[in-house]
């Protein structure tokens, strides 16, 4: 029997990237840092807050991400939106992505390539 900790680890860097590509799609809807964070945990994608603000920090220093605030309500928020640069990355993510689907679909069917 496979332990927790094993399947865990796998689990993690396997879903490590598809954040990655899942905030950019979730964020060419501008949106604040928890919102994100519920709406990633909303569609299968469970994030630690610990883990998202410093890849939306990443992000944005990258290019990919833009921001603004919105002092407009009490408190004020961070809102963050995929660039222009983050819509050409995102679009050779999911490329790739697509890719590597149909070749373990491809691996797990026993079709050849």
């Amino acid at each position: 029997m496979v332990s927790d900790d094993i399947l865990r680890t796998h689990l993690q860097e396997l879903r490590r990237g598809t954040v990655v590509v899942a905030s950019l799609v979730a964020l060419r809807r501008p949106d604040y840092g928890y919102a994100l964070l519920q709406r990633l945990t909303d569609h299968g994608f469970p994030v630690d807050a610990n883990t998202l603000y410093p890849l939306l920090r990443r992000l944005e220093e990258q290019g990919l991400l833009t921001s603004e605030w919105n002092t407009e309500e009490s408190r004020p928020r961070k809102f963050y939106r995929t660039s222009d640069e983050g819509e050409t990355v995102l679009r050779l993510l999911l490329a790739d992505f697509s890719a590597v689907q149909r070749s373990l679909t491809g691996l797990i069917e026993g079709v050849a390539r």
